[in-house]
């Protein structure tokens, strides 16, 4: 199993701490007037969530965490699990509403998806940064109001509610960022 010594330690990197995969999201080098260096890290637990705090000497060494990303495709969901599908050996994968996070509100059928998995199980999915999905329901602008910046609700394809300009109407198609879930702009009219 690959090791990182804590020369390696940057974020970014994956480790198995306490049997469970970690991404440490910060990493920083102290050297005191007297004594050793030490490096101080922050995990966030890739299966809960969760934040740990950790201390290390220099020479110390963690475990790498048996990581794989692959691309999948989106398929359906039956309202308790999403379906994904290995595009080139067509095994599929479910995970739970839970595991998705906000995931769940940009994904359409057929749409390529990153998929992380830690031995063998998926952990999380991401989404591509943009998505284009349709209006199913908005309500009509007010006649007259031209003032910049006036937003309105609208319920995407996906079910989820996002804020866009007052133009927009029922049937057109938005490109959105699914990282922020705000409004990019219009993409065509359906």
């Amino acid at each position: 199993m690959a090791e990182y010594s804590t020369s390696d330690f940057r974020k970014g990197i994956r480790v198995e701490l306490d049997g469970e995969p970690y991404l440490v999201t910060e990493s920083e080098f102290m050297k005191p007037g007297k004594g050793q260096a030490v490096y101080r890290i922050k995990c966030k637990n890739l299966i809960r969530g969760n934040v740990l705090d950790r201390t290390y000497r220099s020479g110390d060494k963690i475990k790498a965490a048996d990581i794989e990303e692959h691309t999948l495709q989106y398929l359906y969901n039956d309202s308790a699990s999403w379906h994904f599908m290995h595009p080139e050996t067509f095994e599929q994968y479910s995970l739970e509403k839970g595991n998705l996070g906000d995931a769940w509100k940009w994904l359409i059928d057929g749409m390529n998806v990153a998929v992380v998995f830690w031995n063998g199980h998926p952990l999380t999915v991401t989404p591509p940064n943009h998505v284009e999905l349709k209006i199913v329901y908005c309500e009509p602008a007010a006649k007259g109001n031209t003032a910049t910046n006036v937003q309105k609700p609208v319920k995407l394809e996906t079910g989820v509610e996002i804020f866009v300009p007052a133009f927009i109407n029922n049937g057109d198609i938005v490109k959105v960022d699914t990282r922020t879930g705000e409004y990019i702009e219009r993409v065509k009219k359906a």
